[in-house]
């Protein structure tokens, strides 16, 4: 079978170009709205010297951010290797490259394999994980002061578009699903590991949740 019809092939070119896409637009138009959301909630709250955890950051933008206004360190974790030459050209562009530790695992699962941190950011990532209870519950209990992630709104809308991209994807022998979990629900997970509800955006295309312990 040639390259063109294997569906690993085809994710590993969707994802090299999604990642081209996140980079490019960052270094033209800096964050998007929904980014600064998640920036400007960890800013009020204070992150001087605050070490970051980041779950699917992606080419990592909002850790440039970060330790642009004063963070002192990151760690990414990811599943897939495909954000990872653009991750190094913007961490290199930045002059951010020796604080930025990029690793490859999934907390949900190996959550004894990386450290607790002061910060936590999950953008884009919890809709993209069957299993929020156990998702979030590693993130918010690897939470030392502040856990912020961004999820699509539980309307029929999303769950209209998001249910028909699943069959395109099914269609097209991609194995990868996109979720509409129940907002409460998730909050409740992050309260029941000892964090406190301090922020809620309610958009049109992402929420933003914001909790502190």
């Amino acid at each position: 079978m040639g390259d063109c019809c294997d569906p690993d092939s085809y994710r590993a070119t969707f994802s090299d170009r999604f990642a081209r896409r996140m980079a490019r637009r960052y270094r033209r138009h800096g964050l998007n709205r929904t980014q600064r959301r998640l920036v400007g909630f960890l800013i009020e709250h204070g992150i001087e010297g605050a070490s970051v955890l980041e779950i699917g950051g992606g080419v990592g933008e909002i850790q440039v951010e970060l330790l642009r206004r004063g963070a002192s360190s990151v760690t990414n974790l990811e599943t897939s290797t495909s954000y990872e030459k653009e991750a190094s050209e913007l961490l290199e562009r930045s002059g951010m490259t020796g604080r930025v530790q990029r690793r490859f695992l999934d907390i949900a699962t190996e959550p004894d394999q990386v450290g607790e941190a002061d910060v936590v950011v999950m953008h884009r990532v919890v809709c993209c994980y069957p299993d929020y209870q156990r998702l979030l519950s590693s993130a918010a209990g690897h939470t030392r002061r502040l856990l912020v992630y961004s999820h699509p709104p539980a309307n029929p809308v999303t769950r209209l578009a998001f249910g028909w991209d699943n069959v395109l994807r099914r269609l097209r022998r991609n194995d990868f699903r996109a979720f509409v979990h129940p907002p409460d629900a998730m909050v409740e997970v992050a309260e029941q590991q000892g964090l406190t509800l301090r922020y809620r955006h309610r958009g049109l295309s992402w929420d933003v949740v914001g909790l502190e312990r």
